[in-house]
């Protein structure tokens, strides 16, 4: 065995840079020096994987939005350390529900998650024999009430249950369609405008029937106080989406809403096997991820950040409309994505370009680009998922393609 004494006499004889590693410093601050740090592994660029500057906005086969520097920090931290799965949810729901004035919450797998697991909850409850079962609804309510308008692609998440849609318009075939097998009222936020029964009335209908109502409304932030407005209003599940523009992982949602709803949800989600919703896992680093980014969304100060979106679109199209010809239109969407929009459309007589080969040359040029497709001769962009000074890499490379083009 190695004595105290002998141990000393080896630890004098090391080097000097050996004896400061030993103080727990750092080598660099211990020796005072600037040594480089090895340069960090760049996967994408080794893989080959293309990036881009994303003028497009938060769609997920773009991989939605980057997380701040607060978000990557607390799942770079958490991702060093063990805790009970359950445990972070109950945390992490109970400061969601308290900052979005639910009864209760928990992070999901994406908003498509929430309402797989929040429609499961309320066909089941508590019951550990039809939670086992589903999508087997034997012995269940399995109609789900939506209005026509709201009647698209994101349904599948709610048959995905095996309960069956029944489609209404009017007020009157709404209350014609309830029955012994309603299970829920889903209504779809982005489509309300197209809807005749608007939120409030869908609501006091559910309650006027015992019906929980849920609503879908993933990319419905901006405005911030979406993310209370639905619960405050009486819905009993609000569903929505954690990496769009309130800058969570991409691959979380959050489900909140009635607290006993909530409950019964989460009985069929991970860490519990034999359920419908065991796929759907969401690791600690993003739950805690998403209550990081979320606390930041809600305290942002959202007049100087629409001020900001707002300065960049002006930026761009004042840019372009130097080359000549060209006519750009500023648009907000009522709803989903309630963020500046700028279409740049020019005279198809002056420039020998459409809009498939605009949007093609901006994406093999350097750096890459994305924009949204528009009319034949005209794109739209959003700015929101820019970053510092990438307004003006956009503003320069459309007006080189455009000047490029001219006739």
């Amino acid at each position: 065995m190695l004595s105290r004494r002998k141990l000393l006499k080896r630890l004098s004889a090391l080097p000097l840079v050996g004896g400061m590693i030993g103080t727990g410093l750092p080598l660099q601050s211990a020796m005072g020096s600037s040594l480089e740090e090895a340069p960090k592994r760049d996967v994408m660029k080794e893989l080959g994987i293309r990036t881009f500057v994303n003028a497009a906005g938060t769609y997920t086969a773009m991989t939605a939005s980057l997380m701040p520097k607060e978000v990557m920090e607390t799942i770079q931290i958490t991702g060093t350390q063990f805790a009970m799965l359950d445990e972070v949810q109950d945390k992490v729901g109970a400061k969601i529900a308290e900052l979005c004035h639910a009864e209760a919450a928990t992070v999901t797998a994406g908003c498509w998650s929430a309402m797989v697991l929040g429609l499961a909850g309320v066909l089941t409850g508590t019951d550990r024999k039809k939670i086992a079962q589903l999508p087997n609804l034997q012995g269940m309510k399995n109609e789900v009430i939506v209005q026509k308008s709201h009647n698209v692609g994101y349904v599948h998440a709610l048959t995905n249950t095996g309960v069956t849609m029944v489609p209404v318009e009017t007020v009157e075939e709404l209350e014609a369609a309830i029955s012994d097998r309603t299970a829920m009222m889903w209504f779809l936020n982005y489509q309300a405008p197209e809807g005749k029964i608007q939120h409030e009335e869908f609501v006091a209908l559910g309650k006027k029937h015992g019906i929980p109502t849920m609503i879908d409304m993933a990319a419905d932030v901006p405005p911030v106080e979406n993310l209370w407005k639905y619960n405050d209003m009486g819905f009993d599940l609000v569903c929505v989406s954690g990496g769009k523009a309130m800058k969570g992982p991409q691959s979380a949602g959050i489900l909140m809403g009635r607290k006993d709803l909530i409950e019964a949800a989460r009985l069929s989600a991970p860490p519990r096997g034999g359920t419908i919703g065991r796929g759907m896992k969401v690791n600690k680093e993003e739950i805690l991820g998403m209550y990081v980014a979320l606390e930041k969304y809600i305290n942002t100060d959202h007049d100087k950040e629409w001020k900001s979106w707002e300065d960049k679109v002006f930026l761009i199209a004042e840019t372009v409309k130097k080359v000549g010809n060209i006519t750009t239109d500023v648009s907000v969407p009522p709803i989903a994505n309630h963020t500046p929009y700028l279409e740049i459309s020019w005279d198809p007589s002056y420039f020998r370009l459409t809009r498939p080969q605009l949007q093609e040359k901006l994406r093999a040029g350097n750096p890459s680009i994305e924009v949204i497709g528009g009319k034949e001769h005209a794109i739209s962009l959003t700015v929101f998922m820019l970053r510092p000074g990438e307004e003006k890499i956009v503003a320069k490379r459309i007006s080189e393609e455009l000047s490029a083009a001219k006739v």
